[in-house]
């Protein structure tokens, strides 16, 4: 009983002081060994034994996606690409839709693997510029951003080099293009749903006579609170509003083709063709981990497209971009934070897993619809997501300690693995989004609005939808199976 009430206490003592603004990288091990202490475990071989290589393993196999997607995005905002994606679709699409004009811009952008910060700073400029020529409020900025940037491309569409897309690769076998037409239908549903929910919305503002707004709202967040965000994520604020409003960027077309279609093309090339035609027999020696090429073909397919996507920036905008040397150190320094928070929210799950209790939670998660694996592993990762506040350390949290058992049930049941890989990336998405997230303090103090004025659009779009389009693929996909 003790066991029990420790790992509640420890996740509640985790969603309450990552609310707060307290750095997981602190509260994790903190919060484990809380729980270690309540079930009377040893503390220090928790610690050394079981956090620190459950956080090791995740930074050994996951770095290098961080690490070049924080480049990427990088040298996407110092080349100009991110703002003249959003000034393209702006100009094209004009005021009159100007909630689809940002949701499509981010789109592009998070899709492209550009992360939700460098997506965030591009396009809030011209996001309240729009609003402000049509109208519509500002406070429902934050939650157009938010469903372009992390709903539909980040878990649902194939293909997406998001770590969401990633994590779940090595424990099924599987590509990041698993289950594709799910993928898609999901992803519409998303999209659909979410744009549907703003511009009733916005049509309901306009009925009431609200218009922009928000100008008093500008204060509500303190500049020196933003900045705190962005140096926590290795940026510079002037550097990113210089960039946002930049307007000696790319055409609207190489913006988009030369790296956002080379990514996801690439991506496809390598995980469908390449690497599969590759001699890669030498993966069973113990030097390369006994290993086989279905197991790491997905993570080296995402590798090799972000790395010959960034050279292809640098080539291509060598004269945009004046500080090539500084655009690579800050990406760089960027990807470290990020990949050590999810890292350490891993070891936080690797120790509640090893302790005794932790198998009546194993069990009853295990038992949600015993015929059916899908439902009781889309329950899991959405409400791990949720509790951690973060998409990533959900997923794995759910998959370093259940990972192997739904496996186990999917091939008993003769569910296909691309099925679960599907499911559980699009799990992420929903429960994560609740108001401790660290994705949504960080866009609200970019928009420089708050919970209360944007909160609620932000649940409508990256919480119930996300859910909605879940139910729905886990129901065609117990019917029709993976396709």
């Amino acid at each position: 009983m003790t066991g029990m009430a420790g790992i509640l206490l420890s996740l509640a003592a985790l969603i309450y002081f990552a609310y707060r603004g307290v750095s997981v990288l602190i509260l994790a091990p903190l919060m484990a060994l809380v729980a270690v202490l309540f079930s009377q475990a040893p503390l220090l071989a928790s610690y050394t034994q079981v956090f620190m290589p459950a956080l090791a393993g995740f930074v050994a196999l996951y770095f290098p996606l961080f690490l070049l997607g924080a480049v990427f995005g990088k040298l996407m905002e110092a080349s100009g690409s991110a703002a003249a994606i959003g000034r393209g679709l702006a100009e094209r699409l004009g005021a009159r839709h100007a909630i689809l004009a940002v949701v499509l811009a981010c789109a592009l952008l998070t899709y492209g693997g550009v992360s939700l910060f460098v997506v965030a700073f591009a396009v809030y400029p011209i996001a309240a510029a729009l609003f402000r020529e049509a109208g519509v409020p500002q406070r429902l900025i934050p939650a157009s951003i938010a469903l372009g940037a992390f709903t539909f491309t980040m878990t649902a569409l194939p293909g997406t080099p998001a770590i969401q897309n990633a994590i779940p690769m090595p424990f099924f076998n599987t590509t990041p293009f698993a289950a594709p037409g799910l993928g898609i239908v999901g992803g519409a549903l998303m999209l659909a749903l979410g744009a549907a929910w703003l511009l009733w919305r916005s049509r309901s503002a306009r009925r009431a006579g609200e218009g922009y707004g928000g100008e008093a709202s500008a204060a509500a967040i303190a500049d020196e609170d933003l900045r705190e965000h962005a140096q926590g994520e290795g940026y510079d604020i002037a550097e990113l509003d210089a960039a946002a409003a930049s307007a000696a960027g790319p055409s609207l077309a190489l913006a988009v083709a030369a790296p956002i279609i080379l990514v996801v093309a690439l991506n496809y090339v390598f995980s469908s063709w390449l690497i599969p035609a590759m001699d890669t027999g030498y993966l069973a020696a113990p030097e390369y981990g006994a290993t086989s090429v279905d197991k790491v073909r997905g993570v080296w397919a995402i590798i090799a497209a972000l790395a010959l996507s960034i050279a292809m920036l640098l080539a291509v905008h060598a004269k945009r971009i004046q500080k090539p040397r500084r655009a690579l150190d800050d990406g760089a320094s960027a990807s470290v934070l990020p990949v050590l928070n999810t890292a350490s929210q891993v070891g936080f799950g690797a120790v509640i897993a090893s302790l005794p209790a932790f198998a009546a939670i194993r069990d009853a998660v295990l038992g949600i619809a015993p015929g059916n694996p899908l439902v009781s592993l889309a329950v899991a990762v959405n409400v791990l997501a949720g509790i951690t506040g973060s998409a990533s350390g959900g997923m794995s949290i759910a998959l370093q300690t259940l990972g192997a058992h739904y496996l186990e049930m999917a091939q008993a049941a003769s569910i296909a693995p691309e099925l679960l890989h599907r499911v559980t990336a699009i799990a992420t998405g929903g429960l994560d989004a609740l108001p401790h997230n660290g994705a949504v303090i960080t866009l609200l103090a970019i928009c420089k609005l708050t919970h209360r004025q944007s909160y609620f659009d932000i649940f409508m779009v990256a919480v119930l939808s996300p859910i909605a389009a879940l139910i729905a693929v886990v129901a065609l996909g117990t019917l029709f199976g993976a396709f």
